[in-house]
């Protein structure tokens, strides 16, 4: 190669390489901005008649069942009784429910006390992070520091609503509360910890508290206090994001409200956000949290939204309506699908919730 060429591309490798040392590699999360922002999303309905909104849910429903794995509870199980505590309203009775092949799932179950002896309609409270699991939900405020923890976030729904007389199933969702075991056992966020090493066992962490949701639900729909046909399922936070996905798989549901998750995986991902406790792989190639909604249609759902929550960017809260509308509309049930605006952060509002919750399931 003559001499004057080979000068010539040494010089231009030294200046491209000048260039890239100045300009610095890609920075990853840009890399990940870019793809979430561009996310193919690719099974969003677009639709318009109730047969439309029918094939759509039929097809999404089909590939969320696919991305998530096996998730169905076990048909039969024992259950151990831990504990009943008699309250001044209701019964607070604290179980935990075993089958083979299953890790044990602690379950909180609220009997109302009093009226006639009739079943009555039954709720699946589900909660959300934190370090005390189920526990706020349904009002233990003996357990250290859950008081503080009802107290910020309004977060004693299953006990507000076993006094409304509703029969109350709160499972222990992983990896919170006593499925945790020691804080001092995760150096990184548990959640993230957890998801990685269930994937390499071949389990999704997501899938498995859908189970357990899903098993709380089926126990709740046996107990003859409950009455089957009037079952509802409340959430706040990650414990909305569950009612969601709950709500979405299991039909018998008749009304959901979905407190501080009317938010998108595609933003959350956009930030530096790593909750494995949420993710579904593969999800944003089809769809996202208002698709999952959009499987709810036309059952009854509210979704709650704080003008102060930080975790529900309003734009976001917007583009999920647009997208989850239509379904509704399609169904012919725009009047089933209620946004409750309160001024307030992340906490269970209540005010609506349980206005059309009795509206639903008490008729």
């Amino acid at each position: 190669m003559p001499r004057f060429i080979v000068v010539l591309c040494s010089a231009l490798a030294a200046a491209t390489a000048t260039a890239q040392e100045k300009a610095g590699p890609a920075p990853l999360d840009r890399d990940i901005r870019a793809l979430a922002a561009n996310a193919p999303l690719s099974l969003r309905f677009q639709g318009r008649s109730a047969a439309d909104a029918r094939a759509w849910q039929a097809v999404f429903a089909a590939k969320l069942r696919e991305l998530l794995g096996p998730y169905q509870p076990p048909a039969t199980w024992q259950v151990t009784v831990e504990r009943v505590v008699d309250l001044d309203d209701h019964r607070r009775e604290e179980l935990v429910l075993s089958a083979p092949g299953h890790p044990d799932l602690p379950l909180y179950l609220l009997i109302p006390k009093g009226g006639d002896k009739a079943p009555r309609a039954g709720i699946l409270a589900l909660h959300g992070h934190g370090q005390y699991g189920y526990d706020p939900i349904v009002g233990r405020e003996l357990t250290p520091g859950a008081d503080k923890a009802i107290a910020s976030a309004n977060y004693d729904y299953g006990r507000q609503l076993v006094r409304r007389g509703y029969v109350v199933a709160a499972p222990c969702l992983s990896p919170f509360g006593r499925r945790l075991g020691s804080r001092k056992d995760y150096t990184e966020d548990a959640c993230a910890v957890t998801f990685v090493r269930l994937q390499l066992l071949g389990k999704l962490l997501i899938a498995e508290n859908l189970r357990d949701s899903l098993w709380a639900l089926e126990y709740l729909a046996r107990r003859p206090e409950v009455d089957a046909q009037r079952l509802g399922c409340v959430g706040l936070s990650y414990g909305g994001r569950m009612t969601t996905l709950t709500a979405a798989l299991e039909p018998r549901i008749k009304v959901a409200v979905i407190s501080g998750a009317l938010n998108c995986l595609q933003e959350r991902i956009a930030a530096h956000w790593g909750c494995g406790a949420q993710v579904i792989p593969g999800l944003l190639q089809y769809g996202d949290t208002p698709e999952i909604a959009g499987l709810i249609a036309p059952r009854y759902c509210l979704w709650e939204v704080g003008a102060k929550d930080s975790l529900l960017p309003a734009a976001w809260v917007e583009k999920s309506l647009a997208r989850l509308e239509p379904v509704y509309r399609a169904l012919g049930a725009a009047d089933h699908l209620e946004v409750e605006r309160f001024d307030g952060g992340h906490r269970w509002n209540g005010q609506r919730a349980y206005e059309l919750i009795d509206a639903v399931l008490k008729r």
